[in-house]
C-alpha cells in the first residue's frame, strides 16, 4: 500500500447543472490500497487481474466511490455493494437480506493512466465519466472504429477533436448502461463546439467537459427511462401497496446476505 498522503487526496467537484439533477465527480490518482480495508470490492473480478497496475487502478476507484458517498452524503456504504447489469454496467444496490429501500445515486467509474475518476448524479438519471490523457490521443487508425460518414471526415480532416469525441462516445456509452453494446458509431456528436444533446433511443444525454491541464474528462447524463430495479424492490414495493390497500399480506424471505 502506497502510504503517500498526496495518494490518497480526492478531488470533488459539485456540477452547476441549471434546473437539472445533483451530480458530483470525484478524482485522484491511482495509488495502492489494502483490498481488505474496502467497502466495494468484487474479489472475484480483482483475482482475474494479472498486473499490480491494473490492480491498483480497479482499488482505487472503488475506494474513490467509497469517498464520493460519504461527500454525497446520508448514505451508509456499509448497507450498499456494487452489482452489474447483463451489459457489464455498475450500479449501487442495498446488500440483498436488509430489505431496505435507499435513494441511491447512479453512478460511473473510470480511470486512465494515473487518474481514477467516479460520477454521482441523483436518482431518477443516469451518468456516464470518461478521462483520458491528453498526451494520449486516439490514432487516426481507429477513427473508423468510432464514426463514419461526415463525423469521421470531420475527425480526418481535424475538424472534430479526436480525443474529446472518444471520451464523450465512452460517458454516452456508460451513460446508456450498454458499453460495447452500443456502437461508437452510432453515436453522432452534433457538432464542433463540445457542447451536444445527443438522441440514444429515447434518451437525450447532455455532455460536460469537466477537463482539467492533464486530462480531458468527459461527462454524460440524462433521464433514468429504465430504471434497474431489484426483486427485493418489486416486492417491497407490492407490499406497501397491499398495506396501503389494507390487503391481508405477508412476506416470506430466504434472501441471504451475501456479504455478511
Amino acid at each position: 500500500m502506497n502510504d503517500d498522503g498526496d495518494s490518497l487526496k480526492a478531488t470533488f467537484r459539485w456540477l452547476e447543472i441549471a434546473d437539472g439533477p445533483r451530480c458530483l465527480l470525484a478524482t485522484c490518482p491511482i495509488s495502492g490500497h489494502n483490498a481488505n480495508e474496502l467497502q466495494f470490492i468484487d474479489w472475484d473480478e480483482v483475482n482475474t487481474f494479472k498486473t499490480q497496475k491494473r490492480t491498483d487502478e480497479h482499488l482505487s476507484a472503488r475506494w474513490l466511490l467509497e469517498q464520493a458517498l460519504m461527500e454525497w452524503g446520508d448514505l451508509d456504504c456499509s448497507q450498499l455493494t456494487i452489482a452489474r447489469t447483463v451489459e457489464r454496467a455498475p450500479y449501487l444496490q442495498a446488500i440483498q437480506g436488509l430489505w431496505i429501500q435507499p435513494q441511491l445515486p447512479a453512478i460511473s467509474l473510470s480511470h486512465s493512466q494515473n487518474l481514477a475518476a467516479v460520477a454521482l448524479i441523483e436518482q431518477g438519471w443516469t451518468v456516464g465519466v470518461d478521462a483520458e490523457p491528453f498526451d494520449r490521443p486516439p490514432a487516426s487508425t481507429v477513427y473508423d472504429m468510432m464514426a463514419r460518414g461526415e463525423e469521421l471526415e470531420q475527425l480526418k480532416e481535424g475538424a472534430l477533436d479526436a480525443l474529446w469525441a472518444w471520451t464523450s462516445k465512452e460517458a454516452i456509452q456508460k451513460a446508456a448502461r450498454k458499453g460495447m453494446h452500443l456502437n461508437p458509431r452510432d453515436i453522432v456528436l452534433n457538432g464542433l463546439d463540445n457542447k451536444n444533446e445527443i438522441s440514444i433511443e429515447n434518451t437525450i444525454f447532455q455532455l460536460e467537459n469537466l477537463s482539467n491541464r492533464e486530462y480531458q474528462i468527459t461527462l454524460a447524463w440524462g433521464r433514468d427511462v429504465n430504471p434497474i430495479r431489484s426483486p427485493e424492490d418489486d416486492l417491497l414495493d407490492a407490499t406497501r401497496e397491499a398495506m396501503h390497500n389494507g390487503d391481508d399480506w405477508s412476506v416470506g424471505c430466504s434472501t441471504v446476505r451475501k456479504n455478511a
